[in-house]
């Protein structure tokens, strides 16, 4: 239990804003922190739903919400995961070698190609949330997304070689109970996702969707698997914080084009 509760605090102490009790980082409180990451996506998902009920209860415009919609992940994660998503752009336009790039990875400072992809990341976010808030059929997938999206990226911090013997990432794997952990996450990423496809399975074509989602989400995750190895030697933070927000986008996508097809 107190592995439990420690595990809580240091993963909202990392990975949120969320003020929680400040507690030393070791073996014995770091253990199963990373199953308590979902966690975080599940209160991101609870504040988006309750930003769409007010924004429809009041008859807002589709760009006030779709902005502020975008904005929420932001002000609950920190940006923690948008900020390996500029890294990791990056080090890949910087078509650099392995140590280049790793390098890149661990300048604090932001470069050209990481804003302009950014700007993009968040214009295509954006987007995403104005459509949807006009056919939010398949909006539930989105609210979930955040969640899974982080089991997904946290599983492959136990089960991915680190590419370097240092940072975020190879501190939470070296002090991480990985068997326990990888089993956590993966179980939760499916569970989440049953558990919505069941709450909207009257919903016409749901579960296409959701087996839409799974097919995309699986390729994705292997290809950043093969990504990582090939090219950077392994997972970093930044690594697994790119693939939290590309598959956040791929659950804001999905849900988008299927509300506006099906």
């Amino acid at each position: 239990m107190k592995s439990a509760l420690s595990g809580i605090l240091v993963a909202f102490s990392m990975y949120s804003t969320i003020p929680v009790k400040q507690i030393p980082w070791q073996k014995s409180t770091m253990r199963w922190a990373l199953s308590f990451l979902p966690i975080i996506g599940l209160i991101i998902g609870l504040f988006e739903w309750l930003w769409y009920i007010f924004c429809t209860y009041f008859n807002a415009s589709p760009v006030f919400y779709s902005i502020i919609a975008a904005i929420i992940p932001i002000i609950i994660s920190g940006g923690i995961h948008l900020d390996g998503l500029c890294d990791t752009c990056d080090a890949l336009c910087s078509f650099g070698d392995i140590e280049k790039k790793l390098t890149i990875l661990k300048d604090a400072h932001i470069g050209a190609f990481g804003s302009m992809w950014l700007m993009v990341f968040l214009l295509f976010e954006i987007a995403c949330f104005a459509q949807l808030y006009k056919t939010p059929k398949y909006l539930i997938f989105v609210f979930i997304g955040f969640s899974i999206a982080r089991a997904l990226g946290g599983s492959k911090i136990v089960l991915l070689p680190c590419a370097k013997n240092s940072g975020l990432a190879h501190i939470f794997s070296q002090n991480s109970d990985k068997k326990i952990v990888l089993f956590t996450l993966i179980f939760e990423a499916i569970l989440f996702l049953i558990l919505t496809t069941l709450a909207i399975f009257n919903i016409n074509n749901s579960i296409f969707i959701s087996k839409i989602l799974i097919c995309i989400v699986i390729i994705w995750y292997f290809i950043h698997n093969k990504l990582c190895k090939d090219i950077f030697g392994g997972i970093t933070g930044d690594l697994a914080g790119f693939f939290i927000c590309t598959t956040e986008l791929i659950f804001l996508l999905v849900p988008t084009l299927g509300g506006m097809i099906l």
